[in-house]
């Protein structure tokens, strides 16, 4: 018998166009669970949608951009109107970087900065307090192993994702009587368009897949891993490759992890 739509519970997933974020949509659907779907083009979640296959009365989709200042807590709001409650969020929107340091202007640092750290921490702010009021719910950001270790090309974007470990992981100390649980996921390599969408030092697109990600894990496999972390309680993850081995590595034999990195392909 299936679940009455009123008690499925509802997911917020930002990012979810493509990638990633439109796994996840796929495998909470599976899961039973109502959307938010969320990125920069409504066009593309109408897409993800569709594909669903699911009853308009189990989604809502709001787009908006991460490089703007958004009224999250206006979208809070939506969210609750639809549907009476939020289950789990997940801060899985970002944008990834492929230019040197030296070279990269300012305002693209800047970007980089606001829609993968800044945007981040605005939307948790606008959904913990509802959540800790409640006494549950399930915030989880999707990082990068880019989190645990700079790397060639990545300068701007490994300072976000370094920024959301230290900031997050304060959270969940300041959190940790509420009820609610953080989550912090580390992707590796996997097959999305991720280096096709990462900005250059002039802004414009990278647009090629970088030769790594062509037989990594894919979105769906990743999806599911992360879903299945987070049911058992996982705080801090790994999802990937093998490539998951140089975080060993960088722990306990921290002087070969550094000749390791220096001979990898910045892409």
């Amino acid at each position: 018998m299936s679940k009455d739509s009123s008690q499925k519970q509802v997911v917020w997933i930002t990012g979810a166009s493509s990638g990633i974020g439109a796994a996840l949509a796929k495998e909470y659907v599976c899961k039973g669970y109502r959307l938010v779907l969320s990125s920069r083009r409504l066009s593309d979640l109408e897409a993800v949608a569709s594909s669903l296959k699911i009853p308009s009365s189990d989604y809502l989709l709001l787009p908006f951009d991460l490089n703007k200042q958004n009224p999250y807590n206006l979208y809070l709001d939506q969210i609750l109107k639809h549907f009476s409650q939020l289950d789990i969020v997940f801060l899985n929107g970002g944008m990834s970087q492929r230019s040197e340091a030296l070279k990269t202007t300012p305002e693209i640092e800047k970007e980089l900065m606001q829609v993968n750290y800044f945007s981040q921490v605005a939307m948790a702010k606008a959904v913990l307090p509802y959540m800790i009021s409640q006494q549950k719910g399930q915030l989880v950001v999707v990082s990068s192993i880019a989190g645990k270790f700079g790397f060639y090309l990545r300068s701007s974007y490994a300072a976000a994702k370094h920024a959301l470990f230290g900031y997050f992981e304060s959270l969940r100390l300041e959190t940790d009587s509420t009820g609610i649980s953080i989550h912090l996921v580390f992707p590796g390599k996997i097959k999305t368009r991720v280096s096709q969408n990462a900005i250059t030092s002039d802004g414009s697109k990278h647009q090629q897949m970088d030769p790594s990600h062509v037989s990594a894990m894919n979105a769906e496999d990743c999806a599911r891993y992360i879903s299945n972390q987070i049911e058992k309680g996982r705080l801090d993850f790994f999802v990937g490759g093998k490539e998951g081995r140089i975080l060993w590595i960088q722990r306990y034999f921290p002087s070969l992890f550094k000749r390791i990195l220096r001979k990898q392909s910045p892409y």
